[in-house]
């Protein structure tokens, strides 16, 4: 992960995408038909729980939460720098997932949308009220982890692997969310563009300046061999 993938304007891509979002977000906000429809469907579902899925829902939300977020990329990133002695792949997994991750919560005091009414609904299993509705961080952090390992795998047979099971990770997050009533469809949509946005926001940063710092850091280099800067 010495050199990352990255959009041609890796600058202007990701602002570009930002606003676009604000600006959905926001519309969502203001306009009571759009979020009369997202509603519906969170109605819907609560009233068809089934303890299977609530019980896997309740975990994802254990797992996924802010607290598990931290302890499964830290995991990580330790694995790749401990275990694996690469300090580039650990030092970049980690500034990926949590660039992609911690950029919802940006989009969220910008938007400021109020989560779903828990009265609303036929049976809210964790009512949740306030504001924080868009996005979902829940629905970012597994977003952020999908992109960050299929970044790790590329190039290897754990590539498609890698990118499969991410996808699914995440979808079911999303609907995780939705079914527990703590978060609109457009909600959990939005999560995956804004993990997007701030990976490859941070893969333009990484490739410009990633190496150089991690060569001024002397225990890494101990931990691990460390390829010169480009350029």
């Amino acid at each position: 992960m010495a050199v990352l993938p990255q959009p041609r304007h890796w600058i202007a891509v990701p602002v570009i995408a930002a606003l676009l979002i604000v600006a959905a977000g926001l519309a969502l906000r203001f306009i009571p038909a759009l979020t009369s429809a997202d509603m519906s469907v969170d109605a819907e579902l609560s009233h068809d729980h089934s303890a299977a899925l609530t019980g896997v829902a309740m975990f994802i939300n254990v797992v996924f939460s802010p607290a598990g977020g931290v302890l499964m990329i830290a995991a990580l990133c330790l694995y790749l720098l401990l275990v694996r002695r690469s300090p580039v792949n650990a030092v970049a997994t980690g500034v990926v997932a949590a660039s992609g991750w911690v950029s919802s919560e940006l989009f969220k005091v910008l938007v400021a949308r109020h989560r779903p009414d828990s009265t609303a609904l036929y049976n809210p299993l964790i009512p949740e009220p306030g504001t924080d509705s868009f996005p979902s961080g829940h629905v970012a952090l597994a977003s952020a982890l999908a992109i960050a390992v299929f970044l790790l795998a590329r190039g290897t047979r754990w590539q498609r692997p890698a990118a499969v099971l991410g996808i699914l990770v995440a979808a079911l997050v999303a609907f995780s969310r939705v079914y527990l009533g703590v978060h609109y469809p457009t909600d959990v949509t939005a999560s995956f563009l804004t993990a997007a946005t701030g990976a490859a926001f941070v893969t333009g940063l990484w490739n410009r300046f990633g190496l150089a710092v991690l060569t001024r850091v002397p225990l890494l280099a101990k931990l691990g061999p460390i390829p010169a800067p480009r350029g």
